[in-house]
């Protein structure tokens, strides 16, 4: 069995101080009383830790590096990000490391050593579910400045770039609404994701604020995949609660809904309406053209990249909420007479 390298929450832990603490020990700072660095330094010493490693890194000036961790790469959207992370830091100075992340708490552990041993100067963390960022969160050094890119991390909600996710959904609800329909279902995404629960969150808020009803049969779950917006509209069928219209959770679950819809001699839009998320290249060519909201992937790493430099240099940042661009093409219409 492989051994994972002691990580400073390893040292917390046995010391029985905070991880903020065990940093400021392990780097001569002033602020920790003697006994306590002595209790870090001596655990540190028990597990094996390699106390000067940061320390080194500090004492040999910046890298002019930073570490961009992605559960993401390969997935449109955040490769787009990456772009923009590039882009961002063009021209500054500062290279990005990029490095696919993988579940796992003492993943966390091992990937935060691995970039303080490079003596990166800041991190970000891109795409994974809910606890990706989080487990990579917990090991960070106090000095190390982070900005989590597409997810929004609980404490640390001034140093996230997101979407406006629920404003999105809304928007879109609200347009198919503006056509006419009242019978609206949605194929959520995973709902274990703070993304899916926000966009769901905006389908009923719009709803809720055209004196319409939530309905449980209009409701179906997904993954964020094409087969389970596919599979969503077999459910949905299959309850025998008509609707006219449906927003799914992601532009990948729009298009395998679609599919379901024609197999079943269902015609987009002439008889059911539909609506996607995230604007992927494919969007544009199915047939019909879907009806999306766009997220500037790109605009996103820009600002995660402006964001931390900022950190970097004057340890603080602003990080605006995003808004989505509704794109209109051609899978929604205006509900017919009957």
């Amino acid at each position: 069995m492989k051994l994972t390298p002691p990580t400073i929450k390893d040292i917390a832990d046995r010391a029985n101080v905070s991880i903020s603490t065990v940093s400021r020990a392990l780097n001569n700072k002033s602020v920790v009383r003697q006994d306590t660095r002595t209790a870090v330094l001596e655990a540190a010493k028990l597990l094996g830790y390699e106390v000067n490693v940061f320390a080194r890194g500090l004492a040999g000036g910046q890298s002019m590096t930073i570490g961009v961790v992605s559960r993401e790469i390969g997935c449109t959207l955040y490769d787009t990000v990456m772009q923009g992370v590039i882009r961002g830091f063009a021209g500054t100075g500062y290279s990005p490391i990029f490095i696919e992340g993988q579940s796992g708490e003492d993943f966390g552990g091992e990937m935060i050593q691995k970039l303080i041993s490079r003596r990166v100067d800041g991190i970000m963390t891109l795409g994974g579910d809910d606890t990706f960022p989080e487990n990579l969160l917990n090991h960070l050094p106090e000095e190390l400045p982070a900005i989590v890119i597409g997810k929004s991390v609980k404490g640390w909600e001034k140093r996230c770039v997101v979407t406006d996710n629920f404003g999105a959904s809304y928007q879109a609800t609200q347009l198919l609404i503006e056509n006419g329909h009242r019978d609206i279902a949605i194929i959520r995404g995973d709902m274990h994701i703070q993304d899916a629960i926000s966009r769901y969150d905006g389908y009923c808020k719009a709803l809720e604020d055209a004196n319409l009803k939530v309905l449980p049969d209009l409701i179906q779950n997904g993954d964020f995949l094409a087969h389970s917006g596919l599979m969503g509209i077999h459910a949905l069928l299959a309850r025998g609660k008509p609707f006219t219209a449906v927003v799914c959770g992601n532009d990948q679950m729009a298009i395998g809904a679609k599919l379901a819809l024609q197999r079943r001699g269902i015609r987009v839009p002439e008889d059911v309406s539909l609506i996607g998320f995230d604007d992927e290249p494919l969007s544009a060519y199915v047939s019909p053209p879907l009806t999306t909201l766009r997220q500037s992937g790109v605009e996103m790493g820009r600002i995660a990249a402006k964001g931390l430099i900022d950190l970097i240099s004057a340890g603080s940042c602003e990080l605006p909420l995003l808004a989505c661009e509704l794109v209109e093409r051609e899978s929604v219409a205006k509900l017919r007479s009957t």
